[in-house]
């Protein structure tokens, strides 16, 4: 991937129960490419993993929730795992963390299960997205349109199915974020200049 994301800071909001794979793959990929993930949780201390019907390893939680601030942050991933979405979507500060980032229109980047906290966020409303199958009647009542597809990228959100999207989840979450660090760069020559 040849984008470049330096400079670009994401936070990457999960609980116990994140399917391994889809936080780990996106998190090396935006690493890989320059940005800097923040994993910021409810938990403090780590979160642990799931994959394959059993628990995986733990990683270490960079910013708790209650201490963390939407504004620090240029993008948005939201990793899949039934456990995780469903845990956030009924964390009241998660839900607000998510919001803010819709209602700014940063990008956001949710694989699998993980659109369950956009749902609850209401960002999804007349919204282009993809989703583990199980979701897609949600996601429909939340007033989105939803597609069976690999990646799907609608208006700074990017959703994908399951892990084996990742590839293209990856890509496509790539090359979003680089627009949004690419108009950033953009309005900060203009404040600057005007």
């Amino acid at each position: 991937m040849s984008q470049d994301l330096t400079g670009l800071k994401v936070a990457a909001l999960v609980e116990h129960g994140f399917e391994q794979s889809e936080l780990l793959e996106p998190r090396k990929a935006l690493e890989e490419a320059g940005a800097r993930v923040e994993v910021v949780s409810p938990v403090e201390g780590a979160v642990k993993g799931w994959r394959h019907g059993a628990w995986t390893d733990e990683v270490k939680v960079d910013q708790p929730l209650a201490d963390a601030h939407p504004d620090d942050y240029d993008a948005l991933l939201l990793p899949g795992g039934v456990f995780n979405p469903d845990r956030l979507r009924m964390n009241e500060r998660a839900v607000q963390f998510v919001k803010s980032f819709a209602a700014s229109n940063r990008p956001i980047a949710a694989i699998c299960h993980g659109p369950w906290t956009l749902i609850e966020a209401d960002a999804v409303r007349d919204r282009r997205v993809t989703s583990w199958p199980s979701l897609k009647t949600d996601l429909r009542n939340a007033g989105a349109i939803w597609v069976d597809g690999e990646v799907i990228e609608d208006r700074g959100l990017v959703t994908s199915r399951n892990p084996d999207d990742i590839p293209a989840f990856n890509r496509k979450m790539i090359e979003i974020f680089a627009d949004a660090l690419k108009m950033r760069a953009a309005r900060q020559t203009s404040s600057t200049t005007a």
